[in-house]
């Protein structure tokens, strides 16, 4: 992305009867982008940003103006997300959702398009799955923990700025982390009661992530709305947070809910 200034440059030089070859040459510009900018030298709003500016760029730094779809879309992002960079530049956000969860795909989808209104969001079908992709250059900047290699291989600790959006918003984030790593799912057992046997049903939550870190961040923000919980089985790195108590269950019903 080049800047209004640069642009204005390499026009000038064309101007003085420079060929396109010597400027780009010169500057370092195809000569592509300087033909261009003969017909257009204003950088096109969705490219700098001007249309919807990222919060974390600007002179005075805020955080995103729809904070609760923000929360919602880190945990899914810590869940079943990631950034990749583009060619040439730019980064591309996919969250990994399953076919079986049609009503989950639109609300990430939707969670996207509140958080960057301008950034295009399109299906990347897979056997089985879809991405739901994003290009936008400010990704990284929204969701920093962007880094090479596994989520659960590295530190996983969010930004200040993070940190009180999820403060202020732990519904929503305990939302999206069930929603790409945990589910909602009914056991039963079998119990006597005056010498007959009668089958129980009971609704519980599982939530499982091999990071420490975001297991860490899932638990307190399920001690934020005063859910109860306790770890479930581990098996190696892997560990499982269950939600059974029927009040508890009661509060996820009402403000989470199962994928659908």
């Amino acid at each position: 992305m080049y800047d209004l200034d640069t642009r204005k440059h390499a026009i000038a030089l064309v101007s003085q009867g420079r060929s396109l070859n010597s400027v780009s040459k010169q500057t370092g510009i195809s000569r592509a982008a300087i033909r261009s900018w003969q017909i257009r030298i204003e950088p096109l709003p969705r490219m700098l940003g001007e249309a919807h500016p990222c919060p974390r760029c600007l002179p005075v730094r805020t955080t995103p103006a729809d904070s609760a779809s923000y929360a919602y879309l880190l945990g899914l992002s810590l869940g079943d997300g990631c950034i990749s960079p583009h060619p040439r530049s730019g980064h591309y956000l996919r969250i990994a959702c399953a076919d079986a969860w049609p009503g989950l795909i639109t609300a990430c989808q939707a969670a996207i398009a509140a958080v960057r209104p301008k950034a295009g969001v399109y299906l990347l079908r897979k056997q089985g799955c879809v991405a739901v992709t994003s290009y936008d250059r400010h990704w990284p900047c929204l969701f920093p923990q962007h880094a090479p290699g596994k989520k659960h291989d590295r530190p996983i600790v969010l930004e200040p700025w993070q940190q009180q959006v999820v403060d202020d918003h732990p519904w929503e984030l305990l939302r999206g982390l069930i929603h790409s790593d945990g589910c909602r799912i009914t056991n039963w057992t079998i119990r006597l009661v005056g010498g007959k046997k009668k089958r129980y049903e009971y609704a519980r939550y599982f939530f499982t992530n091999r990071s420490a870190d975001i297991l860490r961040l899932f638990t307190d923000a399920l001690d934020a709305v005063g859910v109860e919980w306790k770890p479930a089985n581990q098996h190696r790195s892997v560990q499982n947070i269950s939600i059974a108590k029927r009040a508890s269950v009661a509060l996820m019903d009402a403000r989470v809910g199962p994928k659908y």
